[in-house]
């Protein structure tokens, strides 16, 4: 049951119509909660209507990172000293799970895809060769065959994903970074998504689509360790109690981050990688404890990976293989600090492609969510893409078919293709191979292996292929894709200044193509220090760390200039409540009065079963004020606007266990039941509560009473009303709250702010202009 994060509250109506700063004059936008949003303006003064990303959706739920420290919570933290032991030795062994079993699904992904790649390559290599063996006109049946083989695979990925599981379409990043920021994303983690992600990224690999396994890797990561980690299944009938302490939002997000550090760490082979990419990129709260364990899940998934796959090879315990894919041995470690200038130059190209790359994919988003939305539609587009980058491959090879002499140890995959004999196709190459082994060649391929047209086309061709492809209803990772379009023209411009500096020595391919692939990566994906740091140990070189450092932040620093990171793009597109890291200074001047929600529906310590239903019938909200001093049905002054003298919260979940359990006072064995009452009876609904419909209330039950004072929290946080927004901001992202009460000195309670209240206010930056606006929330 979708469910507002409203915490109580209606709408609030006192709110300023616009703020002046230093930045010059900032519009909000006024919600009164229609839909009618003809009437609302751009910063700019022009009218038109509200963009999609424009609006914040209303849907979607926050978790409750917060610990409830009521009566209950109490009585377990005071058992014996082996209890602690137990969990904290069970969580160490869940951790290390976590790391094992996402090793495990790396190597099926990675070997189903070599082994599809490499059934199809060689079918289509065959007809070829009978096609110039017997110097016959049919170079048409390759393409037929191309074509259909893609087609298919791709119908399968999107099939599943469009029709079986949306959310595991894409990266699955943004998703998760929702999650550990906070916000409940439907069915993000659930077991069916995991399956979808697994086999869809296999089928969308396989069949051609430019995109790479490596970005699910890390939503698959994520998703074994919301599973493991809760030790019950609702699908399987499964139920593991010794796993009972971990069901809380609180406990599932330190897990889901190991989880998506190990995905890191099983694709790129970076486990310190993995643990600063969960870190700067999702994590809502961290500290040196979570730290060790996420780092051990991240070692063991790589270790589990490399076990696995030198078995394989046929090489067992040849530990080489330290994730999906490393970027081979870069023997060049040298530099010179003249070409620091060009290693800026380099990202700041890299950032005004990202940039241009995330603007069109914007405009297709945009151009998506209008008009294919239609599950049949949706998988079709699969399929056009398919094709279409099958046709557009075909006719590179055509009119633009690199030949280079055999190499005297010639690859297995080498394809003469439109050749003449003694040669073989480069573009053939790139093309017919996985993306991971297109970039290995771009990486370490001699000198002179590729000319410089099969370069600049390529790089066009990945370019608005990849652009084309990242959205469709596919898994689809965009780590290879951009790393793939940097690397063809950084190793284009090394081509280059080889050609204009015959003599010079400094001129290294593969340093070039690795330093393109970092800046085009970081322009659009706008990440640093983890990217640094994976980048550094897949190729084992910590002497190019500075290189890379470099190409990263200035591609980071020249594509924000002009729009967001991809990942925080698509988030914003869906409307989701996102807390950044840091508020604005813009927002200092906003008080608590202003961003909160007013009225607010509070209950009494101790409150009746009739009044209780009905505020969980009537209201979708998830949290209420507990307070003492108030009379519901007494009318309160308009005046006033106080709510009674605050005392806790509680939240929705525990008011329908409360309901479900018949904790009331006149039952005769109420007291029995409040003795054996526990926290394991509110952990064992956990997370699919039940509907407040599907619970049975006779009328008589409706006039007994329930004694909240057990099970509220008293160690609510709250803020005076005259509190910042900048420091209430500060308190939802570093504590991961849910929902924080305002009150007066009087410690009454005036209204209530949640993480929509806050995230409503955003803050733009565009050609060095800041804007702030205040979004509508639709439902």
């Amino acid at each position: 049951m979708a469910t507002n994060d409203v915490a109580g509250t209606s709408r609030r109506t006192n709110r300023p119509n616009s703020v002046n700063s230093n930045y010059g004059s900032v519009h909000f936008r006024d919600d009164d909660g229609s839909s009618d949003l003809e009437n609302q303006t751009e910063h700019s003064g022009n009218d038109k209507d509200i963009s999609d990303e424009k609006i914040l959706s209303g849907t979607f739920e926050s978790l409750d990172y917060d610990q409830c420290e009521n009566e209950l919570f109490q009585q377990e933290e005071r058992k014996s000293s082996k209890a602690y032991i137990k969990k904290e030795v069970v969580r160490w062994l869940v951790f290390g799970l976590i790391g094992i079993l996402t090793g495990l699904i790396a190597c099926v992904i990675d070997n189903m895809v070599i082994l599809s790649t490499k059934l199809k390559f060689s079918y289509i290599k065959t007809v070829v060769d009978s096609c110039v063996d017997a110097n016959l006109s049919c170079f048409h049946w390759p393409f037929l065959i191309w074509v259909g083989i893609n087609a298919v695979l791709v119908l399968c990925g999107a099939f599943m994903t469009a029709v079986i599981e949306p959310i595991a379409a894409g990266s699955g990043i943004p998703q998760i970074k929702c999650f550990l920021n906070g916000v409940k994303v439907p069915h993000v983690v659930r077991i069916k998504t995991l399956v979808c992600k697994v086999l869809g990224v296999i089928c969308a690999v396989a069949g051609g689509l430019v995109v790479g396994k490596e970005g699910p890797m890390i939503h698959s990561g994520a998703v074994v360790a919301a599973g493991i980690s809760q030790g019950k299944s609702d699908t399987f009938h499964v139920d593991f109690k010794i796993l009972q302490y971990f069901r809380s939002d609180k406990e599932k997000r330190d897990f889901v981050s190991g989880g998506a550090a190990a995905g890191v760490s099983a694709a790129f082979g970076a486990p310190v990688g993995g643990v600063l990419f969960s870190l700067e990129e999702g994590a809502s709260f961290w500290n040196q404890a979570l730290t060790w364990r996420i780092f051990f899940a991240s070692m063991l998934s790589t270790f589990s990976l490399n076990i696995v796959q030198s078995y394989v090879k046929g090489t067992p315990w040849s530990l080489s293989s330290p994730g999906l894919f490393n970027f081979g041995k870069f023997d060049t470690t040298d530099y010179s600090g003249l070409e620091i200038p060009l290693f800026i130059l380099m990202g700041v190209f890299g950032g005004l492609l990202g940039a241009a790359f995330n603007h069109i994919n914007y405009k297709l988003t945009i151009f998506r969510k209008k008009y294919i939305t239609s599950r049949g539609t949706q998988v079709l587009e699969a399929i056009l893409v398919a094709v279409a980058t099958a046709t557009v491959s075909y006719l590179t090879l055509y009119f633009n078919n690199d030949c280079q002499p055999m190499r005297k140890d010639p690859d297995e995959d080498s394809v003469q293709f439109f050749c003449d004999d003694g040669q073989y196709s480069a573009t053939a190459g790139l093309l017919f191979h996985t993306p991971e082994e297109s970039i290995k060649e771009l990486f370490h391929d001699i000198p002179g292996t590729f000319r410089p047209a099969t370069l600049a086309v390529y790089c066009l061709c990945s370019f608005f292929l990849a652009c084309w492809t990242y959205g469709l209803y596919v898994p689809s990772g965009l780590f290879i894709p951009s790393i793939l379009i940097g690397a063809s023209w950084g190793r284009l411009l090394a081509v280059l200044l080889k050609s204009a500096f015959p003599s010079a020595t400094w001129v290294n391919y593969s340093k070039y193509a690795l330093l393109g692939g970092a800046a085009q990566l970081g322009g659009i994906v706008r990440m640093t220090i983890s990217l640094t740091v994976i980048i550094t140990e897949a190729t084992g070189n910590i002497t190019l760390g500075l290189p890379v450092m470099i190409v990263l932040m200035v591609s980071k620093w020249i594509g924000d200039i002009f729009n967001e990171g991809i990942y925080d793009m698509h988030i914003h597109i869906q409307g989701v409540p996102l807390l950044g890291w840091e508020p604005s200074s813009m927002l200092t001047n906003i008080s608590a009065t202003e961003v909160m929600s007013h009225p607010v529906t509070v209950l009494r310590s101790y409150e009746s079963v009739g009044r209780i239903v009905n505020i969980l019938k009537n209201e979708t909200h998830n949290g209420f004020p507990v307070v003492e001093d108030y009379d519901p049905f007494t009318e309160e002054s308009p005046d006033s606007g106080t709510f009674g003298t605050f005392h806790g919260t509680i939240l929705r979940s525990q008011l329908v266990t409360l309901l479900k359990l018949k904790v009331f006072e006149e039952h005769e064995d109420a007291q029995q039941i409040k003795k054996i009452l526990s926290i394991k009876d509110f952990r064992d609904a956990y997370p699919r509560f039940t509907p407040i419909h599907r619970i049975n209330i006779s009328a008589q039950e409706r006039n007994f009473h329930i004694d909240l004072k057990p099970y509220f929290n008293p160690g609510a946080y709250s803020v005076s009303h005259c509190a910042s927004f900048p420091r209430i901001f500060r308190l939802f992202r570093a504590l991961g709250l849910r929902h924080v009460v305002v009150v007066n000195r009087q410690q009454q309670v005036i209204g209530m702010v949640t993480r929509k209240d806050l995230a409503r206010y955003r803050i733009t930056q565009h050609l060095g202009k800041v804007n702030m606006e205040e979004l509508p929330i639709t439902n």
